[in-house]
């Protein structure tokens, strides 16, 4: 599996990159997210139990938009 850069929060500081990431999958449309890892006690408890082999990362609304643009570059593509 490969990953493309498909952009990073225009707000951060260097060494500490929220980043988004397309995968070049072919069995499914995925992308590869770098965030914070999620710490807190109360957000935690409201998520409840993540297995092992995951875990949680927050990242800003404005990386998202990055997966939107390209969702709306292939559907354009696709008409």
């Amino acid at each position: 599996m490969r990953a493309k850069f498909l952009g990073k929060d225009p707000e951060s500081t260097e060494g500490d990159s929220p980043t988004l990431y397309a995968t070049d999958r072919t069995d499914r449309v995925t992308c590869i997210a770098q965030g914070w890892k999620v710490t807190d006690p109360q957000a935690l408890a409201d998520v409840g139990p993540v297995p092992d082999h995951e875990t949680l990362i927050e990242i800003p609304e404005d990386v998202l938009k990055y997966y939107a643009r390209r969702y709306q570059q292939e559907k354009g593509a696709d008409s």
